[in-house]
């Protein structure tokens, strides 16, 4: 069932769990992330990256959409890190309700000017914004962030941002990296606690590819109620590729892309179970199944 995420991160945080966010970029990501989740009974999140939004366009949300729709667990479709104000309007018209307005590139003042403007311009849609305050290193989807250039959140700027801005949930930067950890992650908790401590919206860690299960425990514990995972099934997806591809295998393309479907299902199913998800899907209302309802009797 397609689902709000405000809705989703809500429940999460009431009942101590989080979320799965997974960037998605085609049919076999989205059959993955569905597929995950209903096996587990878990609520997930699709997400397409302004890349994957550049790639696959319109089709790519209303395959996002439809897969949601007809999921039998709660789904949410997402876009993520989106530094656009044109792309943000092309997603909100498309139907997207939930929306990563990402001005954590520009100085303080220019977040806080591109964030409150993309924030009212969501609300008017009844989407909900996700907004971002320092900076993460790393690399994802082509984008480098230089470890030099990295910057911790600051919890009374945070704080002050949150207020200004009316946003619906916060990214933060505690230690967490895009892309994989070249070293064993080490998260500033007593940061965490801080923010957690001065706002109230629900707190979002974007990295969480290769976070161990003891720090996914104690971030969740800290208000973290969204993990956001990208290269750990990205590599899932083109290692399974190239071993068929490459292999002697005779196989063809269905088989092959099914091949990397229950590749990535396998790294999202371990993820849910992670984030302490699973079976949690009663817990979801549906709050658009009234308006669902009625737009399948007018047709």
């Amino acid at each position: 069932m397609l689902s709000s995420t405000k809705e989703l991160l809500e429940t999460a945080r009431r009942n101590a769990y989080a979320i799965g966010a997974f960037n998605v970029y085609n049919l076999e990501g989205v059959k993955a992330v569905v597929n995950a989740a209903e096996v587990y009974r878990s609520p997930a999140m699709l997400q397409l990256h302004p890349s994957a939004l550049k790639y696959g366009k319109l089709p790519l949300v209303s395959l996002c959409l439809e897969a949601a729709k007809q999921a039998t667990v709660p789904i949410a479709l997402h876009l993520d890190h989106s530094t656009s104000e044109n792309d943000i309007q092309l997603a909100l018209k498309a139907g997207v309700r939930s929306i990563m307005a990402d001005g954590s590139p520009m100085p303080y003042e220019e977040n806080l000017q591109f964030t409150q403007q993309m924030s009212e311009l969501s609300h008017t849609y009844g989407a909900v914004v996700e907004a971002e305050i320092g900076r993460i290193s790393g690399t994802e989807d082509g984008l480098t962030i230089a470890e030099k250039e990295a910057k911790m959140t600051d919890p009374e700027q945070a704080f002050e941002f949150v207020r200004r801005t009316n946003v619906d949930s916060l990214a933060v930067t505690i230690g967490n990296v895009h892309g994989e950890y070249k070293s064993p992650p080490r998260l500033d908790f007593a940061r965490l606690e801080r923010i957690r401590n001065l706002i109230d919206v629900p707190l979002v860690l974007h990295g969480a590819s290769g976070l161990p299960e003891s720090t996914i425990e104690q971030s969740i514990q800290l208000g973290v109620c969204k993990f956001n995972v990208n290269t750990e099934v990205r590599l899932a997806y083109m290692q399974a590729l190239k071993d068929e591809i490459c292999g002697a295998s005779s196989k063809d393309l269905l088989e092959i892309a099914g091949e990397a479907i229950e590749a990535m299902q396998e790294v999202i199913a371990e993820k849910l179970q992670l984030f302490g998800s699973v079976n949690k899907a009663h817990l979801h209302i549906n709050p658009y199944a009234a308006i669902l309802t009625a737009q399948a009797h007018n047709q």
